[in-house]
């Protein structure tokens, strides 16, 4: 395994077949409501349904992009964000907005309004015959949608944090780990050894969705989000949950504090085991991660 995070970086675009140079995202407006909160905007971020709330005044404000999960629910989407899902304590939009941040959701491939383009077998086959798995679309999409973001001239682009449960977590740890851009990550449910998952036979339970072909080659997730260090970056994990589980849990938790120790930013991590629950966030897991990302995007150091 590569130490230079350069290099480590450079591997993961090449097995997401992701470009080294990234094209400018284009983005149309498909109808904007105004309400007491703010605003929110209907898109199409090349060609890719998403949505952004923009808190009251002039700006430039800080914001979110918010990775839905997959839960098995294709229909939900992007607006897990604003309705919330049967894994969340209560959904984060109204909370994010009412804090003052803009809050971006894009629908992933085969969720939400992208149902249409197929199942997430026939997405994730069709992307391995063409050479790019369907994590590599989804990361691709995501990094695509930061790039908006951080153009947009209401958002402050050093204040941009990536928040996401479960499959939602994986793409933001990944989104935060291959953009340098992004202020401060907060992943719940999923950080895990894929190696210790495959010795427990616990790999076959995730979907296809996560599957990067030729990664144990030169990782694992822990040095995956390592290379968000010395970023901030809460991690939450469910002492039930069979997906983040001791020893696999654990050893790649292991691996991210090395990588935080290594920078001398050890207060940066956040690290959090919720003793009553399993892969499902709680309230109080959503109530530190409001707080984790207060300190994170208005400066101050997360403890």
């Amino acid at each position: 395994m590569s130490g230079d995070p350069e290099t480590l970086r450079a591997t993961l675009r090449d097995l997401l077949a992701l470009p080294e140079v990234r094209p400018e995202p284009v983005a149309e407006v498909h109808g904007a409501v105004v309400t007491d909160t703010g605003s929110r905007i209907e898109l199409r971020l090349d060609g890719k349904p998403a949505t952004l709330w923009l808190p009251e005044g002039e700006g430039p404000v800080p914001a979110v992009l918010y990775c839905h999960a997959h839960g098995g629910q294709f229909d939900l989407g992007r607006r897990e964000v604003a309705e919330g899902a049967r894994w969340l304590a209560s959904p984060y939009g109204p909370d994010l907005l009412a804090a003052g941040y803009a809050v971006l959701a894009m629908d992933m491939p085969g969720f939400g309004d992208r149902r249409s383009e197929g199942s997430e077998s026939a997405l994730a086959k069709a992307g391995f015959w063409r050479g790019q798995p369907l994590f590599g679309q989804m990361v691709g999409d995501q990094l695509a949608a930061f790039d908006w973001l951080a153009g947009h001239d209401r958002i402050d682009s050093t204040r941009i944090a990536v928040l996401g449960m479960s499959m939602g977590a994986a793409l933001a740890m990944w989104v935060g780990a291959l953009e340098s851009r992004v202020a401060a990550v907060a992943q719940l449910c999923m950080l895990a050894s894929i190696e210790g998952l495959i010795e427990t036979g616990v790999h076959d339970r995730h979907g296809l969705y996560l599957i990067v072909p030729g990664l144990l080659r030169h990782t694992d997730m822990g040095q995956v989000a390592g290379l968000i260090a010395p970023r901030p970056q809460f991690v939450a994990h469910g002492r039930d949950d069979p997906f983040t589980a001791i020893p696999t849990g654990a050893q790649a938790t292991l691996d991210l504090r090395l990588a935080y120790d290594a920078t001398g930013q050890t207060d940066q991590l956040v690290t959090w085991i919720d003793q009553e629950t399993g892969h499902k966030e709680t309230p109080a897991i959503h109530h530190a991660v409001l707080q984790f990302l207060d300190r994170a995007l208005t400066k101050r150091t997360p403890c």
